[in-house]
């Protein structure tokens, strides 16, 4: 089983999954049949970046009657926020570093 964020990041890799993903973050809970109107793909196809984004905990599922609504689960970006905040300071430091060996150079 990959890391959370291996995972994570290769289940937003697709375009189609990470624009459903969007959708539910910045529209709130919808049905397959809302995220299959707005998506440019099949109910079927739809129905199976769901399941992935569900394997990779960044949505739920909450059944009603005969329809599913799907909804963000935001929370999940956690690996991802962390991993981008280490490369962040990662990289500060090293442009730090240059930054000082250029000002040494400039002596």
């Amino acid at each position: 089983m990959p890391n959370a964020p291996d995972l994570i990041f290769r289940t937003l890799a697709d375009p189609t999954r990470r624009a459903i993903f969007e959708r539910l973050c910045r529209d709130g809970e919808q049905t397959v049949g809302a995220l299959t109107a707005q998506a440019g793909v099949s109910q079927p196809a739809v129905s199976k970046h769901l399941a992935a984004l569900k394997l990779a905990g960044l949505v739920r599922d909450r059944p009603e009657g005969r329809q599913t609504h799907y909804r963000a689960q935001t929370e999940a970006l956690a690996p991802l926020i962390d991993w981008t905040r280490q490369m962040n300071e990662f990289w500060e430091r090293r442009f730090d570093q240059l930054e000082d060996l250029l000002r040494r150079m400039d002596q």
